[in-house]
């Protein structure tokens, strides 16, 4: 189950081990518990601090960690894949490693004085599901009252259908729906303890350059602008934007593969070289023109003399009766994550660029059928693409079909589409649709900048819009392509444009 390699680097983090870690198995004759049985017994010669005894656990086959002073964390399956870095930390954790995280978190986690359970469901392959595993297991290790189980939602296949989860992650507390999504540490403190971390925006200095966005174009830009030695901020609701979505990267220059997840982690440690004050989980709610420039968030104001906004795209809708009803049940976006929900089943995908065929070739090797839908005469995905997906014999491809509705009960049951040159109304059966049909800027936020009728921002060759001191960059400005990349280099422009701005103000 574990190769020779990766048992090597375990066992070398097992060496951090301060105390003893107690492994408690909840486990019955059923394949599945033989699969996790094998798991513990490949871990458990690989330090000397960790002993295994049966249990009686909520969740059968599952395993809880303790050790003399915490208990609380419990894997119910095997947490391989994604997740595997999960477990390993909190093996740590629990084994007397402080968590990485800062001093007014753990002081809030502390302060929670009421009982809290947590489980998660995830899917081994889901990028997004550890950053939620990982808070709550956290939250956990450092308040005796808090516990979180992690749910490997393709062991647990009928709990996961009779709750009608078909997304994940997804956390319930006490049995309730909490959160259905990704969701960092500090909006979970947000939710539970009924109050906003106090960031004391307010008493910041004025900056010369303030970001706005944390991804590819935003990273940049503050990088560009602090190597300048000038007072230098960025503020995101979340570091690393759309590309944490992503998965294999292949075209950064340099970089013949990467993930989008460790390549933002590694832009991130890169501008943390530098001497930027970055502000995480705050929303930007809107930009007053003054001088300085003021910056309303919803956890209070920023100053700087000049604005570099850079808050990316999301997916985009396709604006169909059932498409925000079913989200979550049944509408998805991303494959990796949700697409083991709907092994076995027929599925459809909306798009024929890149990401739906992309989509498509992923969900072949785990769905029943998959139907995909282009709107126009013919895919528009590039051709190396389109010859994988013909070997494919599961996947069906409709082009001309305009979609009309998603239909269903409690979960998505149906879609109809139109066929758009014979006039045809066709409803299939489908038991999931994944929307990949592009993105849209991230600017409904703003309005006292110009945009086209995309929402885009103009532009300028320097990165400058039409309001003195206020710049933008990457996927949400009008740049004719939407690279990784550019949205880089447009970073740079637009603060060497906000640099020169300065000098000759």
């Amino acid at each position: 189950m574990l190769d020779s390699n990766l048992k090597n680097q375990v066992k070398q983090y097992l060496q951090l081990l301060e105390r003893e870690v107690v492994i408690t198995a909840s486990l019955d004759e059923s394949e599945n518990s033989k699969k996790v049985k094998e798991f513990i017994d490949e871990l458990l010669p690989l330090s000397d601090k960790l002993k295994l005894k049966e249990g009686n656990l909520k969740y059968t086959p599952s395993f809880s960690l303790s050790s003399e002073d915490i208990e609380g964390i419990t894997f119910a399956g095997i947490p391989l894949g994604h997740e595997f870095e999960s477990f390993v930390l909190a093996l740590l954790q629990v084994g007397g490693r402080a968590p990485k995280i800062e001093e007014s978190q753990i002081k809030r986690i502390k302060s929670i004085d009421k009982e809290l359970d947590f489980q998660t469901i995830v899917s081994l392959s889901c990028h997004n599901c550890p950053e939620v595993v990982q808070a709550l297991n956290i939250m956990a290790v450092l308040n005796p009252k808090i516990k979180h189980t992690m749910i490997d939602g393709s062991m647990f296949k009928d709990y996961v259908e009779e709750l009608g989860i078909l997304a994940v992650p997804t956390s319930y507390l006490k049995g309730e729906l909490f959160y259905n999504g990704k969701i960092s540490l500090n909006e979970i403190l947000n939710k539970v303890t009924d109050e906003k971390e106090d960031l004391k925006l307010d008493e910041k200095e004025e900056f010369d350059v303030l970001v706005i966005g944390g991804g590819p174009a935003g990273a940049t830009a503050a990088i560009y602008a602090a190597r300048k030695g000038i007072k230098t901020g960025l503020v995101a609701k979340e570091f690393g934007g759309q590309v944490k979505e992503t998965l294999a990267i292949e075209n950064i220059t340099g970089l013949s593969y990467t993930e989008g997840p460790k390549f933002m982690d590694d832009v991130r440690e890169h501008v943390q070289k530098y001497n930027v004050d970055i502000i995480d989980n705050v929303n930007v709610e809107n930009i007053i023109e003054a001088n300085p420039i003021k910056v309303i968030t919803d956890h209070g104001e920023l100053k700087s003399k000049t604005i570099i906004i850079a808050t990316g795209a999301k997916w985009r809708l396709i604006g169909v009766p059932g498409e925000i009803e079913f989200r979550n049940k049944g509408v998805a976006y991303c494959t990796h994550c949700d697409g083991p929900l709907f092994k076995n089943k027929k599925v459809t995908v909306i798009g024929g660029g890149n990401s739906g065929i992309e989509a498509a070739i992923d969900l072949a090797g785990i769905a029943k059928e998959v139907l995909v839908l282009e709107f126009l005469p013919e895919l528009k995905a590039d051709s190396i693409l389109q010859d994988k997906l013909k070997e494919l014999k599961n996947v069906r491809v409709i082009t001309n079909a305009a979609t009309q509705s998603l239909e269903g009960g409690k979960v998505l049951e149906k879609i109809t589409y139109q066929d758009r040159v014979s006039g045809e109304v066709i409803t299939e059966d489908t038991q999931g649709c994944f929307i990949q049909v592009g993105l849209v800027p991230t600017t409904e936020w703003l309005d006292n900048v110009e945009k086209n009728s995309r929402g885009e921002i103009i532009v300028d060759e320097f990165g400058k819009t039409n309001k003195e001191g206020i710049y933008s960059a990457g996927d949400c400005t009008n740049s004719t392509f939407k690279q990784i990349v550019i949205a880089q280099g447009s970073g740079a422009i637009a603060a060497l444009g906000a640099y020169n701005y300065l000098m000759t103000k």
